[in-house]
């Protein structure tokens, strides 16, 4: 035996029960770490270069049965077992290591409170040690902690591990390892195997599938499962061999830990395509999502509220298009002061009227052919009111308002060339007292009509001789009347009543 390898064989105790069949050889005295001693810069520790060699170290605590958590605690797990390995599988495959309860319950499927307790476990057995503690400050969200994983002096001593520190200037957790014992070669090999598989969540009693008679068990029925396909936490291909890559390993790219998990380079394909299929709650909020987004006057409205209103409609399989053509029966309001509740009164009884989707298909069709009814009803006006406006002007058909429209171009012309000829003076002033008459009788006819909304003897003096001299006729406050009437009743907005 060399002299490097006398001192690792005599800390060697009696073998000890394990979580597996082939147990660690080589043992120190005692393994506890106390709390004051579980932070990084007090750790007396190293930090494991990466989660594989790190995990070679939390299977030798798990077989070697030194730290025992009710030495130290009167309450929480007996042992260092499997579901302490699982918890510790997850905490290797996070860079940098800051899990938060509720991430390690989603993944390991233990309760908040077994978590805590695992994790304790891993500070004390000096696997872990906080950088950061996590805060619960009241009114703020939890900050997680942020640990380090270790690799306890103990392991370094049992197994023959030469260490050393390469920057005399930088901490004692740094020291990195330079080589090992031919004693512990073996076990550093059994250990990298241990590392290599994964720690399934126990099976139930109840399952059907019965491990077999020669299969490995741990101190709590947990089955040691291999991986054929599935990466490790580095990226470099550790097998069985007799040097451990504690001290060789680098690790890997930022680019490859973004999300502070490893992925496989193969991902699973869903079976159900990639989405998930909803449930009742996501089916309603869906439909109010999409009935905020297409109805006018329930923009802004709670999501939440809306799918509660809708509720009923959403259980029985209704689309927005159905719920838009329950809608255009019912009559929707042009002012609407609380959309929600409107929604209610109108979605009131809807799901057992269109209890059926054949009934359901049959008003989607009536309500697109009313939408397109009143889309051509639409074109019709605006092509009529196009044409009205202009196109060229046509002769009044009765004959009493050609008469006076023929009176009152007459009587422009006249006044536009500045009365009869000269020659003609007598005559004129004659007919001035008659002229005067029928205009003035003119204007009093165009008055009445505006009274009641007609503008159109006026309007057609405008179109036919421009407005300068249909103010010449009528007068100013005529002319202006009637084409403020006239542009009125080209509105939506404004209705005129005629008699």
């Amino acid at each position: 035996m060399s002299a490097v390898a006398a001192p690792v064989a005599a800390v060697i105790p009696a073998q000890r029960p394990s979580i597996d069949d082939d147990a660690a050889s080589v043992l120190p005295a005692t393994l506890y770490v106390p709390e004051a001693s579980q932070w990084l810069s007090t750790s007396t520790g190293r930090i494991a270069p990466e989660g594989y060699s790190w995990m070679q170290a939390v299977h030798w605590v798990a077989g070697s049965g030194l730290y025992a958590p009710r030495r130290h605690r009167s309450h929480g797990p007996r042992s260092f077992g499997p579901t302490t390995v699982r918890v510790a599988q997850e905490l290797a495959q996070l860079s940098p290591c800051r899990p938060g309860i509720g991430y390690l319950v989603r993944r390991t499927g233990l309760s908040e409170r077994s978590v805590e307790y695992h994790l304790g476990m891993l500070r004390e057995a000096g696997l872990l040690a906080y950088i950061v503690r996590g805060t619960r400050v009241s009114g703020e969200s939890a900050q997680a902690s942020e640990f380090a994983r270790m690799i306890p002096v103990e392991f370094d001593v049992a197994l023959g591990i030469r260490t050393t520190l390469r920057d005399e200037t930088a901490p004692a957790y740094t020291r990195a390892m330079t080589g090992i014992a031919e004693a512990g070669r073996e076990l550093m090999a059994k250990l990298a195997k241990k590392a290599a598989r994964k720690v399934r969540k126990p099976r139930s009693k109840t399952s059907s599938k019965a491990p077999a008679k020669g299969a490995p068990k741990g101190a709590d029925q947990g089955y040691v499962t291999a991986v054929a396909d599935e990466p490790r936490c580095t990226p470099m291909q550790v097998g069985t061999s007799g040097l451990s890559t504690a001290g060789t390993t680098s690790l890997p790219p930022e680019s490859k830990l973004a999300s502070g998990v490893s992925k496989s380079p193969t991902p699973k394909k869903s079976k159900t395509g990639g989405r998930r299929k909803l449930n009742t709650v996501g089916r309603r909020f869906q439909l109010a999502r999409e009935l905020t987004q297409e109805l006018d006057w329930l923009r802004g409205c709670s999501v939440p509220r809306i799918a509660w209103v809708a509720r009923n409609v959403a259980d029985a399989g209704w689309t927005v298009t159905d719920v838009r053509a329950w809608l255009h029966f019912r009559g929707e309001a042009a002012h609407v002061r609380r959309g929600s509740g409107l929604l209610a009164v109108l979605l009131a009884g809807a799901e057992n009227i269109l209890n059926t989707p054949a009934k359901r298909a049959d008003a989607i069709e009536q309500w697109r052919g009313a939408l397109e009814a009143a889309r051509r009803q639409r074109i019709q006006q605006v092509r009529a009111r196009t044409e009205r406006y202009e196109g060229g002007w046509q002769a009044p058909v009765s004959r009493a308002v050609q008469r006076d429209v023929e009176a009152a171009f007459t009587q422009v012309r006249e006044t536009a060339n500045g009365g009869r000829l000269q020659d003609q003076n007598h005559a004129a002033d004659s007919q001035d007292a008659p002229a005067e008459a029928a205009v003035e009788q003119l204007c009093q006819e165009a008055e009445q009509r505006l009274a009641s909304g007609d503008t159109s003897l006026i309007i057609v003096t405008v179109d036919a001789m421009g407005r300068e001299a249909a103010e010449r006729v009528y007068g100013e406050r005529l002319v202006r009347r009637a084409l403020q009437l006239e542009s009125c009743s080209r509105s939506s907005l404004v209705t005129i009543g005629r008699p």
